[in-house]
């Protein structure tokens, strides 16, 4: 029983590390704030502003995101961690949700009863497009996302041919 408790102690600490150490992806001149009030996604750059797009979210209840399935869009500071085609929704880009910082907030709201004791984090959380000629939903500001962000097709495209893997992403509420 010995034999296997050390090598698994150590992977699970190298899990650890892995998981919650900030890792350089890149140099990314970029940045992006999403103001969940306003329903916007705006780029900057080392010079400043560069472009803004109307997005939607999760839930219609706007603030952060507490635990798996709540629809709910988290706030925080993230980065974009994966670029990829999707099937469904276009172009997505992977945030790094959750981080050390998400846990924290989970892991005290837990302790103090405001989530179930038995909730879950959730995952999958990222920046993408709509259903095939769904533009409509962003256009209209309806949230209908299990938590990531939305964006019409076009301009998902646009972003994503902008941004590197790396790039930060705030998501606030104003």
């Amino acid at each position: 029983m010995r034999n296997w408790l050390w090598p698994a102690v150590m992977c699970a600490l190298l899990f650890l590390c892995a998981s919650f150490c900030p890792t350089k992806l890149s140099n990314s001149p970029y940045y992006i704030v999403i103001d969940k009030t306003k329903y916007e996604l705006s780029v900057f750059d080392t010079k400043g502003w560069l472009v803004t797009y109307p997005v939607v979210f999760g839930s219609s209840d706007l603030r952060d995101k507490l635990y798996a399935g709540d629809k709910k869009t988290p706030e925080g500071t993230f980065t974009i961690v994966e670029k990829k085609l999707h099937p469904k929704w276009d172009r997505f880009m992977m945030l790094n949700y959750p981080n050390k910082e998400s846990y924290d907030k989970f892991n005290e709201r837990k302790s103090e009863g405001v989530i179930p004791a038995n909730a879950k984090i959730g995952g999958g959380i990222g920046i993408h497009g709509t259903w095939p000629h769904e533009d409509f939903q962003v256009d209209r500001f309806r949230n209908w996302t299990d938590g990531c962000i939305s964006m019409r097709n076009k301009d998902v495209e646009e972003l994503y041919n902008i941004i590197p893997v790396g790039t930060k992403v705030m998501i606030r509420l104003n």
